[in-house]
């Protein structure tokens, strides 16, 4: 893990050590995606959130919102001292993405299954304008468990929105467990295919990999686009990587905060 991505996680404790709360497992497994897709793939601009041929990202897995958070802050849609004051009472983070609070959030997300119709209808309108501005919209693999994902799926298959991606967060992990045991998405590639989506799968902590994949969009000309990206929750925290005891937490003590910081000092 290079310098980089440390630091964005680092940011992140900074934000639970004044919450003291959090979803730690979903943002660690989150940050190379958002990294690279604001670093190198997005088109904003932070003066401007509601600038008109701004791309548009939704995080529909809105309970991995300390990473976004993270990266709002960094490109200046607001300032960092915001990120101190995550889920404080007078602040406009909250424990999920609230679009009315929070510049740059372009949809409020926390109950899952609902980022990829609201990232459809936002497609067919740029296409019907015809403005060339591409929707993301971030999954979480436990999400895709709604039947409301595919319903959104079967949707733009049918109208063939090219401006449309899904990306994935595969960490195949969800609050209950593995998401083997839980609910099984395989064969999960062959899923997306067959609701009309081209179909790309990549090493989710790799940003090379990842640039290589999201300077592709769209996959294909005529469809949406699905990249599964395969990930490991609490990336970067040994003792919390695929475990369910660290999807969310609360009241994280002092020696629990130090604990993170020390995971993630350069080796």
């Amino acid at each position: 893990m290079d310098e980089r991505s440390l630091a964005l996680r680092r940011r992140i404790v900074d934000c639970l050590k004044a919450s003291r709360r959090g979803h730690v497992g979903s943002a660690f497994s989150l940050v190379e995606i958002l990294r690279v897709l604001y670093d190198d793939i997005l088109r904003y601009d932070p003066k401007r959130p509601d600038w008109p041929g701004r791309d548009r990202l939704i995080l529909s897995k809105g309970h991995g919102c300390l990473a976004l958070y993270v990266m709002l802050a960094e490109k200046g849609f607001f300032p960092e001292e915001e990120l101190d004051r995550f889920c404080a009472f007078d602040g406009i983070l909250g424990g999920h993405p609230d679009a009315r609070k929070i510049p740059g959030v372009e949809a409020s997300t926390g109950s899952l299954g609902h980022g990829l119709s609201i990232g459809l209808g936002m497609a067919l309108h740029a296409r019907m304008v015809q403005s060339s501005a591409r929707v993301i919209v971030v999954l979480g693999d436990g999400e895709c468990d709604e039947g409301s994902v595919w319903e959104a799926a079967m949707a733009a298959g049918k109208h063939r929105v090219s401006n449309l991606t899904a990306v994935v967060d595969y960490n195949k992990m969800q609050s209950y467990g593995s998401t083997f045991s839980v609910q099984d998405l395989e064969p999960f590639a062959d899923k997306w295919r067959s609701f009309g989506f081209s179909v790309a799968e990549v090493d989710g902590h790799d940003p090379v990999a990842l640039r290589d994949v999201f300077q592709r969009l769209p996959l294909a000309a005529d469809r949406p686009g699905a990249v599964i990206c395969h990930t490991i929750k609490g990336k970067g925290l040994p003792f919390a990587e695929q475990n369910a005891g660290w999807h969310h937490k609360n009241r994280l003590a002092e020696d629990e905060i130090a604990r993170l910081y020390q995971a993630l000092e350069q080796p």
